[in-house]
C-alpha cells in the first residue's frame, strides 16, 4: 500500500512525502516524511483504489476532508451526511479550505476509479488537480460543457473545486522505500 500511495506522484513529490495506510478506524501514518507533502490510496468507492499524493497545503487541507469522506463512507454513512459533516466541519474550523493554490496528484498507472455512476472508469487517465475553493467553469472561461483538452472545474461552486488537468504520462508503482 506504500508503494502504491507513492505512485500517485512522482518521485520528486513522493520519495519524501508523508504516507497513509487505510486502516478499519481510518488513516493512519505508515511512513512519517519530512517534506509537508502526503500521499495515501483513496477508497471513495469500496471497490476503487485512488493512489493520490497532496502538496503541503492540499495536505494540511483538502486531504483531512477526504480522510474523513472516506472514512464515514466505509462506515455505511450516506453521502448526503457525510457532505454535512463535512460542511459542519468547515464551520467550526475543524476543517479549512487552502489558504493558497494547493495541487492534488492523481497519476498512478494502478488507479482503479470509479465513475460517478457508480460504474468501473478503470485506469483513467493521470491528472493534477488545482485546488481553488469555490471555482467554476465559467471563472476559467469556459461558457459551455468543457473537454479534458482545457481543464475542467471538479466540484464546481463548492469548497473543494478544482481545476483538474490531464497530463500525458503516468507514475509506475515502485515498490520498496524510495532512496533518502
Amino acid at each position: 500500500e506504500v508503494a502504491l500511495a507513492r505512485s500517485g506522484a512522482p518521485a520528486s513529490i513522493s520519495a519524501a512525502a508523508r504516507i497513509f495506510v487505510f486502516t478499519d478506524t481510518g488513516y493512519v501514518v505508515a511512513e512519517p516524511g519530512t517534506s509537508g507533502a502526503a500521499c495515501l490510496v483513496g477508497r471513495s468507492w469500496p471497490e476503487s483504489l485512488e493512489p493520490e499524493c497532496f502538496d503541503p497545503e492540499a495536505a494540511a487541507t483538502i486531504m483531512l476532508m477526504e480522510m474523513r469522506r472516506t472514512l464515514r463512507y466505509h462506515q455505511g454513512v450516506p453521502s448526503a451526511d457525510v457532505d454535512r459533516e463535512i460542511a459542519d466541519g468547515l464551520a467550526s474550523g475543524r476543517f479549512r479550505l487552502p489558504g493558497r493554490l494547493a495541487v492534488g496528484y492523481m497519476m498512478s498507472e494502478a488507479q482503479r476509479l470509479i465513475g460517478d455512476d457508480g460504474q468501473p472508469a478503470g485506469n483513467w487517465k493521470p491528472h493534477l488537480m488545482i485546488y481553488y475553493p469555490f471555482l467554476t467553469n465559467a471563472a476559467v472561461g469556459h461558457h459551455t460543457d468543457p473537454g479534458l483538452n482545457a481543464g475542467v472545474v471538479v466540484d464546481s461552486g463548492r469548497p473543494t473545486a478544482n481545476l483538474m488537468v490531464v497530463v500525458p504520462d503516468f507514475v509506475p508503482v515502485k515498490p520498496g522505500r524510495p532512496p533518502e
